[in-house]
């Protein structure tokens, strides 16, 4: 009996250690992406100085001047408008599956987020080259160049339709089964006795909805955001829709941002890494390019991630504090 004891006791810690270990090689493995990156990239990010490279708008190899700022801004202004897109309408949606959708629709549903999720980014970039790229040219920049000329970063005329605003609704389209997923398990997760404590107080359903049950899940959701965001500034749909411009509009629907002047820009660190990557005549030149910008995609990314997490701390302390849950 005794030895039966020890030897479940002895199977117990072993499977414990056995998945701790598998634990520490999912967080070793982030690790060894960032040292290989930073290894690969060294020769130009120890070359020069890390605040003239991101501060720097010029970018041209054969004089030695690389900057990354417009690809960074460039990924920032197409996944910002991209989430300013597919917030409203997939908070509504969360919102409405949640707490207003019969069962069956509920269950209905799912199955299609699911199946809009596991779409390829290849497949997205490609609708959006046949469906928002003519719609952008005939239609949106048109009627935006005639009704709305008077606001000056309006007054645009694209003639190809593969602009910022191309590449910000199909990044908006891919993080909508994120967005939607993360926020209804959230609402639902809710303890029912919160939302029937205010239904007994007189407050009608949409009240307990917005003034009970959001509130109290902000900093949640506000991390989902974030994270969907992080997603999206990865993707490399908009390399086939955001295209390269020669000089800088003054919109999303003409391209990159007006504060963007350069002999030549990209819309993307993804499109970037593959302009660089493979259209540079010398690859082993353009190796250490390549990597600088995948490791500052990568740090991009972390930077979203840890502000979610400290800003998600940050509203659940307060939120505790105030309610007193």
């Amino acid at each position: 009996m005794l030895n039966r004891l020890r030897f479940r006791q002895l199977k117990d810690r072993s499977a414990g250690l056995a998945m701790a270990v598998v634990a520490g090689l999912a967080a070793a493995l982030v690790m060894l992406i960032v040292v290989g990156l930073l290894t690969r990239s060294w020769p130009l990010l120890g070359s020069r100085p890390l605040g003239e490279l991101l501060t720097s708008s010029r970018w041209s190899p054969q004089r030695g001047e690389f900057g990354f700022l417009p690809f960074i801004l460039g990924t920032l202004w197409v996944t910002t408008l991209a989430m300013v897109l597919a917030v409203p309408p997939c908070l509504l949606s969360a919102i409405y599956l949640s707490e207003y959708a019969p069962r069956r629709l509920r269950e209905a549903i799912k199955p299609l987020l699911d199946l809009l999720a596991g779409i390829p980014s290849v497949v997205y970039g490609l609708w959006g080259v046949l469906v928002c790229v003519p719609l952008i040219r005939n239609t949106i920049a048109p009627w935006a160049s005639q009704r709305l000329s008077f606001i000056p970063m309006l007054a645009v005329d694209n003639p190809t339709g593969y602009s910022t605003l191309a590449g910000g609704i199909v990044l908006a389209v891919m993080v909508f089964p994120v967005i939607i997923s993360v926020t209804q398990e959230v609402i639902r997760a809710v303890p029912d006795g919160l939302r029937e404590a205010s239904l007994a107080l007189g407050a009608t359903k949409f009240e307990t909805t917005w003034r009970v049950v959001l509130p109290s899940l902000m900093p949640s959701i506000l991390t989902g955001l974030i994270l969907a965001m992080a997603r999206a500034a990865g993707e490399v749909a908009p390399l086939m829709l955001t295209g390269v411009v020669k000089l800088a509009p003054s919109l999303p629907v003409d391209g990159t941002p007006p504060y963007l002047h350069l002999e030549r820009k990209f819309m993307h660190l993804g499109f970037h890494i593959y302009d660089v990557g493979f259209q540079s005549p010398n690859v082993d030149a353009a190796r250490p390019m390549v990597f600088a910008t995948a490791f500052l995609l990568l740090a991009l990314v972390v930077a979203l991630n840890l502000t979610a997490i400290v800003l998600r701390r940050r509203l659940r302390r307060k939120y505790f504090s105030v309610t007193g849950l």
